[in-house]
């Protein structure tokens, strides 16, 4: 067994990771995207590992050789290198092919999912929530990212082609914006992604507060479960996230040739 389907074993496991992975792409949607078979090849100037890989959409998903090369050939015309990423979704043969191949591992993440049945929602005044992405919201999203990811144009290529229920939040202490995040809510389940909090007021619990409001307006959506992608290095995020009612649900693998 490979070690991004050993977290999976349960059948009921196997059924949310195939839902939050087919989620996952109209939730954070590629400015171009192909289906060839059982895969989604997705293309966004290189921003986002997600927005630019290539992902199973259903169990034991395979790619035989010349679908790889086509793939592959698809990424470096669009002056990317050919990114797969390996969920426990992807067959055992092509995990195989892209390993044999010489893909290099680019990161590892956890996909952790919470269960929102029974909560009560509550959203902070403090918490801004706008239902399509403000310049302002993009503008702080881009200044507190790496600055591989300090591009407004791309980010926006992303988020304004959400076209399900959103939520893209602002924190604000004393009117001053100190945190960012966003949700989008499809079919009775919410993704969480682009938490960031000002590093000046880290440690105070914002990030927590920040999470915490967009379960609840998941919640005031009908979402009966939360679901978020995490690297697996980040043990701050963890934690939180643990705290917060989060459990692993599976792990994956993003691997590139260059």
């Amino acid at each position: 067994m490979n070690a991004v389907t050993a977290m999976t074993d349960a059948p009921d496991d196997q059924a949310l990771v195939l839902e939050c992975e087919r989620r996952v792409v109209n939730a954070w949607p590629s400015p171009s995207t192909l289906l060839i078979g059982d895969w989604v090849v997705r293309f966004a100037s290189g921003y986002s590992g997600r927005a630019n890989s290539a992902s199973p959409l259903k169990p034991g998903a395979e790619l035989d050789d010349a679908t790889l090369a086509m793939i592959e050939e698809l990424y470096r015309a669009d002056g990317l290198p050919p990114s797969i990423r390996l969920t426990p979704l992807v067959g055992e043969d092509t995990h195989k092919r892209v390993l044999a191949r010489g893909y290099r591992l680019k990161d590892a993440s956890f996909g952790l999912i919470a269960d929102l049945d029974g909560a009560e929602p509550l959203i902070e005044p403090d918490l801004q929530i706008e239902a399509r992405p403000s310049q302002d919201w993009i503008a702080g999203v881009s200044s507190h990212q790496v600055e591989a990811k300090r591009n407004e144009a791309q980010l926006a290529a992303i988020v304004e082609k959400v076209r399900l229920p959103a939520a893209f939040a602002t924190f604000l202490l004393a009117g001053e914006p100190v945190a960012y995040g966003m949700s989008v809510a499809e079919r009775g389940m919410a993704e969480i992604g682009s938490v960031i909090v000002d590093p000046n007021h880290r440690g105070h619990g914002l990030g927590r507060r920040m999470i915490t409001g967009l379960m609840s307006w998941a919640r005031l959506m009908d979402a009966h479960a939360s679901y978020l992608q995490v690297d697996q290095t980040n043990a701050v995020a963890l934690k939180l996230y643990a705290g917060l009612g989060f459990r692993q649900l599976y792990a994956y693998e993003t691997r590139i040739l260059e």
